[in-house]
């Protein structure tokens, strides 16, 4: 690991520092699920657990070390024989090990959590990696609290932790209590005053108690460290970890840092929403890269910039971290660019439609809600002569009969670019009939993989809102059908979503 000074190496810490977050435990299943979406993000290591804490987590690190084949798998020991035994046994089957063992470095944590001394406990890490080098030969060695430690002293330990066989060498800002340029220059210290620095690998462990820990990573990169410890979410103790994502792509983004990672970041939104589910840990919605307004815009003037060229207002492409494209939320502050791209979106001819009435319509309703749905819109195009306008296909005729004994059985007529075509067929309810009627006119391969129905305000004479998604050729279509009658509903909304293929 030591040959490409610019190559940053991403540790990731979910499974083990992440997992400490009270409620948010994962089964030894589940572990092994996020480990392979981690593989495929392109991390470099992932830390399994702490295995002498418990016989589950034990297992686990056992488990993911069979499953995992090309990151480094780390399991992490206190300072002593027993923590390190119990590591190696459980990295038996790890391709390639690493045992991640330490102790704490700043005056704080010997005199208050050791009781000892400097020299006692410079020794006891030394030890410490002398004897987990018996068992693999990747030893990374962490200097707790070294964010408040004496820089000389912490100086004089990495030297001896190198000199003692540590391949990497773990410098965490325990308590996210650095600044950036306290962090930075503490790693330049050690950069300039350790002899055998080059020896190793530095790495850089923050934690967010004041919202420092990307700030302060990163600030560890610009001076020599080349591994950054990481959570995917930012998850961890307290008030978290570095966030994974936020890392890559500030390496990807400014690259005037001529730093990189070998991370595929179109996996991040897919794997950011895994994590929060299996740790039920809701994402912030205003979270750097994977939180949901990452890439959403109500400003009217911002979405006229993005609208006119997405970098007026995003550094990042959403497609870059696996999201679709950006999101233009319409709001009473939203303007005619936004709603005109909506309704085009939608399937509406624009050329025949009077978008200064609509948006005057539109305004009455966003004043009244904080957010249009395009079943707002639906509704509200359908309110005037704007619905005759609706491209592609378009219902002429649904007759539906059923009830015991008959067999469902649906007529349909179907205007399609001016051409009439009709069909008849039978289902396992009036909807299902329906469906497959239209099928057999379309002859597409469709796939419906949502059906939502829904009274807008309830009662046997209610308006039915039905939301449908369908999936043709590997994409998804979202369609929105309105009606008092439930089977033209649904024949309204799948057609909605396939008029934005056809």
């Amino acid at each position: 690991m030591l040959h490409d000074p610019n190559r940053i190496y991403i540790f990731d810490t979910t499974l083990r520092d992440g997992e400490q977050v009270p409620g948010c435990q994962l089964t030894t299943s589940e572990k092994i699920e996020i480990a392979l979406r981690l593989e495929a993000l392109g991390v470099d290591v992932i830390e399994a657990g702490f295995p002498v804490s418990s016989p589950g987590d034990f297992q686990s690190v056992v488990e993911l070390s069979k499953a995992i084949t090309e990151p480094i798998i780390c399991a992490l020991t206190r300072a002593n024989k027993n923590d390190i035994d119990v590591a190696a046994k459980s990295l038996k089957y790890a391709k390639r090990p690493r045992i991640h063992t330490g102790i704490g470095a700043s005056d704080m944590h010997i005199k208050y959590k050791f009781n000892s001394t400097r020299e006692d406990i410079l020794q006891r890490g030394v030890d410490a990696v002398k004897y987990a080098k018996k068992f693999v030969e990747d030893i990374e060695f962490y200097a707790e609290d070294a964010g408040r430690a004496d820089n000389a002293f912490l100086a004089q330990m990495v030297e001896a932790v190198i000199a003692a066989g540590a391949t990497v060498v773990n410098i965490p800002d325990t308590n996210g209590y650095c600044l950036p340029d306290q962090y930075g220059s503490k790693i330049k210290y050690l950069m300039d005053h350790v002899k055998n620095i080059d020896q190793a690998i530095i790495s850089v462990h923050c934690h967010n108690d004041l919202g420092l820990a990307t700030a302060n990573t990163i600030a560890g990169i610009q001076n020599g460290a080349r591994q950054a410890e990481c959570t995917i979410n930012g998850i961890g103790e307290r008030a978290g970890n570095t966030s994974l994502e936020e890392v890559a792509m500030i390496l990807k983004t400014h690259q005037t840092l001529n730093k990189y990672s070998k991370i595929n970041s179109k996996h991040f939104y897919e794997l950011s929403g895994m994590v929060s589910r299996m740790m039920r840990m809701p994402v912030q919605a205003n979270k750097a890269i994977v939180g949901k307004n990452a890439f959403a815009h109500s400003s009217g003037i911002h979405q006229d910039g993005v609208l006119k060229h997405r970098e007026n207002y995003e550094i990042i492409n959403p497609e870059d971290v696996g999201i679709d494209q950006s999101a233009i939320i319409l709001t009473a502050r939203s303007g005619r660019h936004a709603l005109k791209h909506h309704l085009e979106r939608l399937g509406y001819v624009l050329e025949k439609i009077n978008l200064d009435d609509v948006y005057e319509r539109f305004l009455l309703v966003a004043d009244q809600k904080k957010e249009i749905k395009d079943d707002d819109l639906l509704a509200l195009m359908s309110d005037g002569t704007e619905r005759n306008y609706k491209a592609g296909v378009t219902v002429k005729l649904l007759q539906v009969m059923c009830g015991d004994p008959l067999i469902p059985t649906s007529i349909i007529k179907l205007d399609i670019n001016g051409k009439m075509h009709e069909a008849t067929s039978s289902g396992n309810g009036p909807v299902d009939a329906t469906i497959k009627a239209i099928n057999s006119i379309l002859d597409k391969d469709i796939c419906i993989k949502e059906f939502h129905i829904d009274a807008i305000e309830g009662g046997s004479d209610d308006v039915s809102k039905v939301n449908m998604r369908i999936k043709y050729l590997d994409k998804n279509y979202t369609g929105y059908g309105f009606s008092t009658d439930i089977v033209q509903a649904s024949a309204n909304a799948y057609l909605d979503a396939v008029n934005k293929f056809i």
